[in-house]
């Protein structure tokens, strides 16, 4: 915040060249008011306006009481535009990286479910083409889950599971069956909670997905945030004081006929700090936010690795698929019983 403090003030600065105008003429005063879109009203010669309100003077005035109102309206423009001139390369910054971000996320999604279906494929070729539709499905509400959804990752994580138990069942667990019939297949998914063939790796899935997830979810958010709070300063409501302080600094020294003149720095800062003491107060918490961005970003890497965890899924998917098989003989006979006892 103060090094947009002192930006503005340094553009504020430079919105006038140096010298001085004479203060008893208004040739060049009618020029420069009829060249803004301010509009007609202004006086053909220095006169003694006894209505002003913010630039009063004891010598003659080149300002009507019309010109210092529209003045003030061009005043509060300037500080408008110069306020978003500031903000918008951060904006632009912020905007880029979470573009970027989201990016990668799609990217990353989408060689996850193709190294899952290549697994498939290359150890399980029997299962892979009934399997392929659950591993979309899954890495589709990963990906809903990072980009801010309230999806819970582990009944998402479960539904892969439940839909994955039949093709798993009737090909590799009791490979003599095949294709299972639809109300046997539909028998053998709604058991699979309770006969828990795959141990417990679905809930080991879902856990590292949500521990290495949670980072860049909240990382996403933030960056959104933060667009959010740059667009609120960007449209900062002034006070009276500040409207009239800025209408002095920076146009009622036309009204003496001095159009080229410029006020000091130090002017310059003190109407910007007073006019941005709301703003001030942003920055402790900015600071704040800032640095739990960077404890995010940290978060993101190590043993937690989003990229790692969801590249290593089909590890897991592996060891739950070995686990159903060297558990054949009981997963047979109670998918047998609960089907006879559902008939």
């Amino acid at each position: 915040i103060t090094m947009v403090l002192l930006w503005i003030a340094f553009l504020f600065f430079l919105l006038c060249c140096p010298g001085s105008g004479s203060p008893n003429k208004c040739d060049e005063v009618r020029k420069l008011f009829h060249h803004r879109p301010t509009g007609a009203g202004q006086p053909s010669g220095p006169g003694a306006e006894s209505d002003l309100q913010v630039c009063v003077s004891k010598n003659l005035s080149c300002c009507t009481k019309k010109m210092e109102e529209k003045y003030q309206l061009v005043a509060r423009r300037d500080i408008q535009n110069l306020l978003q001139s500031s903000s918008s390369k951060l904006k632009s910054l912020i905007s880029q990286n979470v573009a970027a971000f989201q990016d990668t996320f799609e990217v990353l999604l989408k060689q996850a479910e193709n190294h899952t279906n290549v697994f498939l494929r290359r150890s399980y070729r029997s299962v892979a083409d009934e399997a392929a539709g659950p591993v979309g499905e899954l890495f589709t509400a990963v990906g809903l889950f990072l980009m801010g959804s309230e999806l819970s990752v582990e009944e998402s994580v479960q539904r892969f599971f439940d839909a994955l138990f039949p093709p798993v069942y009737g090909r590799l667990v009791r490979p003599a069956l095949g294709d299972l019939s639809p109300s046997f297949a539909e028998c053998v998914r709604s058991s699979r909670r309770d006969l828990r063939p795959f141990g417990a790796t679905p809930g080991i899935l879902a856990e590292q997905i949500v521990q290495s997830g949670v980072a860049g979810k909240l990382f996403l958010q933030a960056l959104h945030l933060g667009l959010e709070v740059i667009n609120t300063t960007d449209h900062l409501q002034m006070s009276r004081e500040c409207r009239r302080a800025i209408l002095k600094m920076q146009y009622c020294p036309f009204c003496q006929g001095l159009t080229q003149s410029k006020p000091c720095m130090g002017y310059c800062l003190n109407v910007m700090r007073g006019c941005l003491a709301s703003m001030a107060e942003i920055d402790t918490h900015w600071r704040e936010f800032v640095h739990s961005l960077e404890g995010l970003s940290a978060r993101m890497h190590g043993p937690q690795d989003l990229e790692q965890v969801l590249l290593g899924a089909h590890t897991l998917l592996r060891d739950a698929i070995g686990h159903a098989q060297r558990n054949a003989a009981r997963l047979s006979a109670q998918a047998e019983r609960q089907s006879r006892d559902r008939i």
